[in-house]
C-alpha cells in the first residue's frame, strides 16, 4: 500500500531545504580551491555564466518535473512519458513516449554512492569537533590527520585497520541524517531552520574574524584579482560548469523529489532563481572567510597565499586546525569551525537520502521509517571501507567518478529527453502558469542546446583525462573498481529497478 505523501509546511521550508541541499562542504573547500587554481576573479566570471546558462535552467527543469508529476525522480521520469499537448489551458494526455524511469534510478544511485562517503567526512568532522576542545591535533596537524585519524596506508589495496573513532562518527552522522528525514518533508521543513540558518551565521562570524586578521587583505586580493588570460583556458570553463552542477545538487534526483512535495499554487520559477543565487552567494561570501584566513596564515609562515592553499580535506583538517592554533580563543573557534562543516554537510546528506527514500516509497509503497533505516544501514555498511587506512584513496576515486561522469550523464539525459522527446515549451507553459515571474523562451534554448552540449563536452574531457592519465596516480585496477565498476553497477541496478513491476503497476 502506497504511503501518504508528506508536503512542505510552507514555501519557505522548501526554499531553505533546497538551499541547504545545494550548500555543502564544496562551498567552503572546493569553491575557494578552484578559484585559487584558475586565477581568482576569472573563475568567478565563468561561474556566473555557468550558473545562468546551465545551473539555474537545469534546476528549474527538475523543479517543473517534480512539481508537475508529484513524484520522486524515477516515477517522475516515467510519468513524463505521458506529455501534455494542446494550447495553454487545454491539456490532454498524449501518446506514450517511452520508459525513462531508469534515468531517475541512475540519478538516485549516484547520490546513494556519494552519501556512503559523504557521511564519513561528516564522521571526521564529528571527531574533530571533539578534538577541538583540547586542540588534540597539536602542532603537527598533517601527521595527526593522516596517521592518528585516518591511519593512512601506502595505497588503496593496503586497507590497514578500521579506525573506530571514524566508525563512531559515521554512526552518529547516520543517526542525525535519519532523524532529520524521519517523517519526510514535515521533519525536514523544521530541521532546515537550524541547519541552514546556523551555518550562514557561522560563515559570517568567520568572515568577520578573517578580515580583521593581519595579512587578510593579501588573501582577499588573491581571491578577487582576475587573471583574464585564464578565460581562454578550457579547463577553467570545465571547472566552472562542474562546480555549478555539483553545488546545485542537480542530477541527483533531489530537487525533483523536493519539488514533488510542494502544494500546487507555488511560484517555482522564482524559487529556482532564489535557490541558485543563494548557493552562489554563500560560496562567494565563504571565499572571503577562507582567503582572509589563508592570508593571515601565509603572513605567519612568511610565504605566499598560493603556498598555503590546499584542496578538500587538507584545507579543512590540516590547514584550518593549524590556523586555529594561532587564534585567540582557539578551542572556541575550533568548535565553531567544525560545527559549521557539520551543519553545511547535513542538509546535503539528508537531501540525497530523502530522494532515495521517496523513490523507493513511490515504487514499492514501502513504510517510510523502515525505508529510512534500511537505506541508512546499507549505506553505513558500504561506508566501512572509507573508515579503513585506505579509505581516503577509495573516497577520492569514487568521488571523482560520481561527480565527473555520473552527474553529467544524468544532466545530459534529463535535458535531452525534455528537449527532443517531451518538448520544453510544454513545461515552460506549465511553469509560467504556476509562477508570478515568467520564464522566457531563453530557457528553452538553454535546455535544448547549452545544457546537453556542456554536459557532452565535460564528459568528453573527463573521459579523455581518464584515458590519457591515471587519475591521482592510482593503478588501473583501483580506478576500475572504485570508478567504472561503480558506474556500471549503478546503471545496471537502475535498469533492473525500472523494469521491475510492482503490485500497483499494470
Amino acid at each position: 500500500m502506497a504511503q501518504k505523501r508528506a508536503y512542505w509546511d510552507s514555501r519557505l521550508a522548501f526554499i531553505l531545504a533546497s538551499i541547504g541541499s545545494a550548500i555543502g562542504l564544496g562551498n567552503i573547500w572546493r569553491f575557494p580551491y578552484v578559484c585559487y587554481k584558475f586565477g581568482g576573479g576569472a573563475f568567478l566570471i565563468t561561474y556566473i555564466i555557468a550558473l545562468f546558462s546551465a545551473g539555474i535552467p537545469l534546476l528549474l527543469l527538475e523543479f517543473i518535473i517534480g512539481h508537475r508529476t508529484e513524484k520522486a525522480a524515477p516515477s517522475a521520469m516515467n510519468a513524463i512519458k505521458f506529455v501534455l499537448t494542446g494550447k495553454e489551458g487545454d491539456e490532454t494526455v498524449a501518446e506514450k513516449k517511452g520508459n525513462f524511469e531508469w534515468v531517475g534510478w541512475f540519478a538516485l544511485l549516484i547520490g546513494f554512492f556519494i552519501t556512503t562517503y559523504y557521511a564519513v567526512v561528516m564522521g571526521w568532522s564529528f571527531d574533530y569537533l571533539v578534538y577541538s576542545i583540547k586542540l588534540s591535533w597539536g602542532n603537527a596537524t598533517k601527521d595527526f590527520f593522516f596517521n592518528n585519524v585516518l591511519g593512512l596506508t601506502s595505497g588503496p589495496f593496503h586497507l590497514g585497520s578500521i579506525q573506530w573513532p571514524i566508525v563512531a562518527g559515521l554512526a552518529v552522522s547516520w543517526i542525525w541524517i535519519i532523524l532529520s528525514i524521519w517523517k519526510g518533508a514535515k521533519t525536514v521543513g523544521k530541521v532546515v531552520y537550524v541547519t541552514v540558518l546556523l551555518p550562514w551565521l557561522l560563515i559570517l562570524i568567520f568572515v568577520i574574524r578573517g578580515i580583521t586578521l593581519q595579512g587578510a587583505l593579501n588573501g582577499i586580493r588573491y581571491y578577487l584579482t582576475p587573471n583574464l588570460k585564464e578565460l581562454l583556458n578550457v579547463s577553467l570553463w570545465h571547472a566552472a560548469y562542474s562546480q555549478v552542477f555539483f553545488s546545485l545538487t542537480v542530477g541527483f534526483g533531489v530537487m525533483i523529489a523536493y519539488a514533488s512535495f510542494l502544494p500546487r499554487d507555488v511560484d517555482i520559477v522564482s524559487s529556482a532563481f532564489i535557490i541558485g543565487l543563494s548557493d552562489a552567494a554563500t560560496a562567494y561570501v565563504g571565499g572571503f572567510a577562507v582567503f582572509s584566513t589563508l592570508g593571515h596564515y601565509a603572513l605567519l609562515q612568511h610565504t605566499s597565499v598560493s603556498a598555503v592553499m590546499k584542496s578538500g580535506p587538507q584545507l579543512a583538517f590540516i590547514t584550518y586546525p593549524t590556523i586555529i592554533n594561532h587564534l585567540p580563543l582557539a578551542p572556541l573557534f575550533g568548535v565553531l569551525f567544525f560545527l559549521m562543516l557539520l551543519t553545511l554537510a547535513i542538509d546535503s546528506a539528508f537531501s540525497l537520502v530523502e530522494a532515495i527514500v521517496a523513490g523507493l516509497m513511490d515504487k514499492f509503497g514501502w513504510n517510510r521509517k523502515k525505508t529510512n533505516i534500511g537505506v541508512a544501514v546499507l549505506a553505513f555498511i558500504f561506508g566501512i571501507i572509507y573508515t579503513t587506512g585506505a579509505g581516503l584513496y577509495w573516497l577520492d576515486i569514487v568521488d571523482h567518478f560520481m561527480n565527473f561522469f555520473g552527474l553529467f550523464i544524468v544532466g545530459f539525459l534529463e535535458a535531452t529527453i525534455v528537449a527532443y522527446i517531451i518538448k520544453p515549451e510544454i513545461l515552460r507553459i506549465y511553469a509560467n502558469r504556476q509562477s508570478y515571474i515568467k520564464v522566457g523562451k531563453w530557457w528553452i534554448s538553454m535546455i535544448k542546446y547549452v545544457v546537453p552540449i556542456v554536459a557532452i563536452i565535460l564528459l568528453f574531457f573527463s573521459l579523455k583525462d581518464a584515458m590519457l592519465k591515471h587519475y591521482g596516480g592510482y593503478k588501473s585496477l583501483a580506478l576500475f573498481l572504485g570508478g567504472w565498476l561503480v558506474l556500471i553497477i549503478a546503471f545496471t541496478v537502475a535498469i533492473l529497478l525500472s523494469n521491475l513491476k510492482t503490485g500497483g503497476e499494470q
